[in-house]
């Protein structure tokens, strides 16, 4: 009997030794538990180790909806040739506003995405490389023919769009038997597409990019808190465009593209620069810390001005192009709540905002000048972007 417990003692043994769980918990005192970092499933490193690490983000900005005020189209239409009225350019109608840049609806949140890739040395130290990209903020607007409640004057001139654009050429005069008042005999009283029009429609979209390499070195340091610096170069970009397109229907409801003009003025601004600010990180709790980063920028930007005429056929146009460049100083302030619920993983939730001082805007987007083209840019002195981001990050 007794020879048989010490057989059973020696298998037990056996056993214990070539099972791996049973070795762990002979090492550990206590058998691992199932949620330790040991036996996780994500390929992360330990806090405070150098290595790379890498976040993606989904952000919800809102911008500036940087476009000045401009009357774009009027009730009524313009006597071309003086065959309604016997004096040439004399306009029928009220007059009254039918679209303008102001009335474009509500501003929009963007969502987008902020994705950002670095390395973190054994000091501390950390160089990242970061791309934040929002989604087109849309806004449009338009006039037709049915005015509001159907009030008109008694010659149903209000019921027509006109624009003042002058100088154009006659491949842009629009259909020869626009109104009643024209015949085979008596054609082009309403000359010009933008004269006695019957659909005008504009759209505003925005755009907004940015790219960041930098640098985080630690400054101060204490139990609960840290202090950091941040340094390195900024390229933000800024993309906007307006566009207006005018239908002018001819006598039998038909709408060739010879009777549609297109209109687009596009401000494209690039800016440049180099960042420097400082950040503060408070720990509140075995898993959550929240952190405030205040950046300064001075950028250069080089803003491009494009604006164009264009007739539906694509067989004419009319360019103009310009350059200018200015100093914009930039200021940005990030406060993220961050926590750590396993070794190497982090979550982010965030408000963001950056502020522009000095950028281009379109103040009147229109130049109504055909053969001389000259939208009027004026300065934006202060432009904002603010929202909210949220995010996961891992350490490697």
């Amino acid at each position: 009997m007794r020879h048989c417990y010490i057989w059973g003692a020696v298998l037990a043994a056996a056993v214990a030794v070539g099972w791996p769980g049973a070795a762990n918990a002979q090492e550990g005192g206590f058998p691992t538990p199932l949620n330790s970092s040991d036996v996780i499933p994500i390929p992360t490193g330990r806090a405070g180790e150098p290595g790379f690490y890498t976040s993606a983000e989904f952000v919800m900005l809102t911008q500036t909806r940087a476009l000045g005020r401009q009357d774009i189209a009027y009730r009524g239409f313009f006597d071309a040739q003086g065959a309604i009225t016997g004096a040439p350019g004399t306009f029928l109608g009220t007059g009254a506003v039918a679209l303008d840049t102001n009335n474009m609806g509500r501003r929009e949140f963007q969502p987008g995405f902020r994705v950002e890739i670095g390395y973190k040395f054994d000091t501390g130290t950390r160089i990242y490389l970061n791309y934040l990209q929002l989604y087109d903020a849309h806004y449009s607007s338009g006039a037709t023919q049915a005015t509001r409640g159907f009030r008109a004057q008694g010659d149903l001139s209000d019921t027509f769009l006109s624009s003042p654009v002058f100088n154009f050429t006659t491949a842009f005069g629009g259909p020869g038997l626009d109104t009643s008042s024209d015949t085979a005999a008596s054609s082009f009283n309403t000359f010009g597409i933008w004269n006695a029009a019957e659909v005008m429609d504009t759209k505003f979209v925005q755009r907004y990019q940015q790219a960041e390499v930098g640098m985080r070195i630690p400054m101060f340091a204490t139990e609960y808190s840290s202090v950091y610096g941040l340094s390195g170069a900024r390229f933000a970009w800024f993309f906007e465009r307006y566009t207006w397109r005018t239908v002018d229907i001819d006598q039998t409801g038909a709408a060739p593209p010879q009777s549609v003009a297109n209109y687009t003025n596009t401000l494209s601004q690039r800016l440049y620069g180099l960042f420097v600010g400082c950040g503060h990180e408070i720990y509140l709790g075995n898993m959550f810390s929240a952190s405030l980063d205040l950046t300064a920028t001075a950028y250069m930007n080089v803003a491009k001005q494009r604006a164009k005429y264009k007739l539906g056929d694509d067989s004419t146009q009319s360019k103009f192009g310009r350059e200018s460049f200015d100093v914009v100083p930039s200021a940005t302030a990030d406060l993220n709540l961050w926590m750590y619920p396993v070794e190497g993983v982090q979550l982010k939730l965030g408000y963001s905002g950056m502020t522009f001082f000095n950028t281009r805007y379109m103040r009147d987007p229109v130049g109504f000048n055909f053969g001389n083209i000259d939208p009027l840019y004026g300065t934006k002195y202060f432009r904002l972007i603010h929202g909210f981001n949220v995010g996961i990050g891992f350490f490697f």
